[in-house]
């Protein structure tokens, strides 16, 4: 179960950069151009093939991190201009203080119950600090995968010191890699399919980076 995830792993940033973990720092004089590249490979290209799905993460605030708590919406984009509606419509949520849009789906309480209802249908047993801790979580199978998704979700909602990060993660739907951003312009991650798999790309942002990112994309793209 400890090699479901890896963070630190090669991913595809590395077939296109020599250090794709220095490539985007303030001080390298190419950054913009490495960010542009980076951009096209991991979102632009899904995009224009329609294998993007945009999710927008809420609910986490003020230090909170409970599963149950984090909120998404999943949203099956294919332009530019659909990300902006996607923006528009959580933009006007906020400013009347209505409820942001989510699905019914939960991305780790759901999950978390599952994959301990059957590590302990395997005989099992957990204390309320395993079931609980998200640290504790690898102590049984997919809770791994689990906790470094959780990590991922915190770290877009709270904020990280890396500029970028890379990680190999084995999920229900396949292999991933994770590759996530932390840039003055916008911060975001992208779930995409390793090199051998099939699926879909997966852009995942906190609410409050829905503009930021759409204005760092449309820069790109220019």
């Amino acid at each position: 179960m400890f090699s479901e995830a890896k963070e630190h792993a090669p991913g595809h940033l590395h077939q296109i950069f020599a250090d794709p973990y220095s490539a985007f720092d303030n001080l390298v004089i190419e950054r913009q151009l490495h960010l542009r590249v980076a951009l096209q490979a991991l979102v632009c290209k899904p995009l224009e093939n329609g294998r993007l799905t945009l999710r927008v993460i809420h609910g986490w605030e003020n230090g909170g991190f409970e599963p149950a708590d984090l909120a998404h919406g999943d949203y099956r984009i294919a332009s530019l201009d659909d990300l902006a509606q996607v923006s528009n419509s959580h933009q006007q949520a906020i400013d009347i203080a209505a409820s942001l849009p989510r699905d019914n789906v939960s991305l780790l309480a759901e999950p978390l119950a599952n994959a301990i209802a059957a590590a302990e249908a395997k005989g099992q047993v957990f204390d309320e600090e395993t079931r609980t801790i998200p640290a504790r979580w690898p102590a049984f199978d997919q809770g791994l995968t689990l906790y470094t998704f959780f990590k991922v979700y915190h770290r877009l909602t709270y904020g990280e010191d890396d500029t970028y990060r890379s990680i190999h993660c084995r999920t229900l739907e396949g292999p991933r890699e994770i590759h996530e951003f932390h840039l003055e312009e916008g911060e975001f991650a992208v779930v995409r399919p390793t090199e051998d798999a099939t699926g879909n790309s997966v852009l995942v942002l906190h609410v409050s980076q829905l503009k930021p990112v759409r204005m760092l994309l449309e820069a790109c793209r220019a």
